[in-house]
């Protein structure tokens, strides 16, 4: 079979940019018309956007307005991200609006650039924001299969990227799971309908800040270790895809040193992360946390770590953290003083411990989506590459998928 041909996308497609109303001009915002940025780039179909702007808005400025079906493609912060506009939008000058012409249909022109994401942002260039230039993207080869063609691709792609979407709401699903279950044994906490104790955190449990990063020592007196820091700190979970190490003194690894059960927060950061926790459970052997993380080691004769870090995280738990921290633009924090004083609703440990067993079946209830996840999205990735991707022999990978 012979190869399919390829054309520019300057060839096939009419580009469109966008713009930014100034801000300055209040009825300029808050109108009836979408509009875009790439903040709005959240799944493959935009039927909304966290902004709207007036028709004089559009009048009055570069923003356009592109029509439903146009295939929306990131060139500037956040390059490659690509959506179809599911309504009548406007778009900013962080986007291109591309509208295909008949040899081309939208939902293949869209899952086209999908596979071309990597090579898009490898395009980018610029000294802080990087940018693809109009002219660049023109010059993309895109293959042109007969629209019969492009229609199987379509649907084989559109089938598999369905699986996955279904998966992630089961996975999302599950997530509810824990909160539900908590409400259904505790009740909300900021009523404690059941009338349990309530003491400050620092009775419950002992908080112990973290080592300092850039202390000085002599060399027979210092160890490098791994340590936890707010980027491995998640809102109830723990990111180890990068763990650093941290030098201190010999005599200080136990202080430092972090036990299963172990519920670390961090002490700042966006408002609506403020407070978030995650258990430890001795995934590395010794490893330590940084001044910017408390360590909360729950007294285990009143408070089961599980139950803990779930009150923390819960909207009780956040309110609590919210209401009592220290603001500056963007950031809130919480000092040791605040954190000893989060008042602790303390049910009785035989409930505590009938919440964590069930808590070990909804874990694996959410493990078990996790990897039916992961498996659907790496076969929606390999098809998508296969798809759009050259062989060796001179054939598009189409041709070997669809004969």
């Amino acid at each position: 079979m012979s190869q399919w041909p390829t054309m520019p996308l300057g060839e096939v497609c009419s580009f469109v940019g966008g713009g930014t109303p100034s801000r300055t001009k209040p009825e300029y915002f808050d109108g009836n018309i979408p509009w875009a940025t790439v903040k709005d780039f959240k799944s493959f179909r935009l039927a909304d956007t966290q902004e709207h702007i007036t028709e004089k808005a559009v009048a009055d400025s570069a923003a356009n307005i592109v029509e439903p079906g146009t295939v929306l493609l990131v060139s500037r912060v956040g390059l490659g991200k690509v959506a179809i506009a599911d309504t009548r939008i406007a778009i900013n000058q962080d986007i291109k609006g591309l509208t295909p012409d008949d040899t081309i249909a939208p939902e293949f022109l869209f899952l086209f650039l999908l596979s071309q994401a990597s090579r898009i942002e490898r395009m980018g260039a610029g000294a802080t924001v990087k940018g693809v230039t109009l002219n660049d993207l023109k010059r993309i080869p895109i293959p042109v299969p007969s629209i019969p063609e492009q229609g199987r691709i379509v649907d084989l792609l559109t089938r598999a990227e369905g699986i996955v979407r279904l998966r992630r709401e089961a996975e999302k699903k599950a997530a509810e799971l824990i909160p539900a279950l908590f409400l259904e044994l505790f009740g909300d906490p900021a009523s404690n309908p059941k009338g349990w104790p309530v003491d400050k955190l620092d009775a419950v449990a002992k908080i112990i800040s973290g080592a300092t990063k850039g202390r000085r020592f002599d060399p027979s007196e210092a160890i490098e270790l791994p340590y936890m820091r707010v980027a491995n700190v998640k809102d109830g979970y723990l990111d180890l895809s990068e763990v650093k190490t941290i030098a201190v003194k010999r005599g200080e690894v136990e202080k430092y040193r972090l036990l299963p059960g172990d519920l670390l927060m961090t002490e700042g950061g966006d408002p609506d992360k403020l407070g978030r926790g995650a258990l430890w459970s001795g995934e590395i052997e010794t490893c330590l946390h940084q001044n910017h993380i408390f360590k909360v080691r729950a007294d285990r004769s009143r408070l089961l770590p599980e139950y803990l870090c779930e009150l923390v995280g819960s909207r009780y738990g956040k309110a609590y953290f919210l209401r009592v921290a220290k603001k500056t633009t963007g950031i809130a924090t919480i000092n040791r003083t605040q954190l000893g004083s989060f008042p602790v609703v303390v049910p009785p440990l035989s409930q505590q411990a009938e919440f964590v067993e069930k808590l070990g079946s909804v874990r694996s209830i959410q493990s078990q989506q996790s990897v039916a996840t992961a498996k659907a999205q790496a076969t929606f990735d390999a098809l998508l590459a296969r798809s759009f991707q050259p062989t060796p022999n001179g054939l598009s990978g189409m041709n070997q998928i669809y004969p």
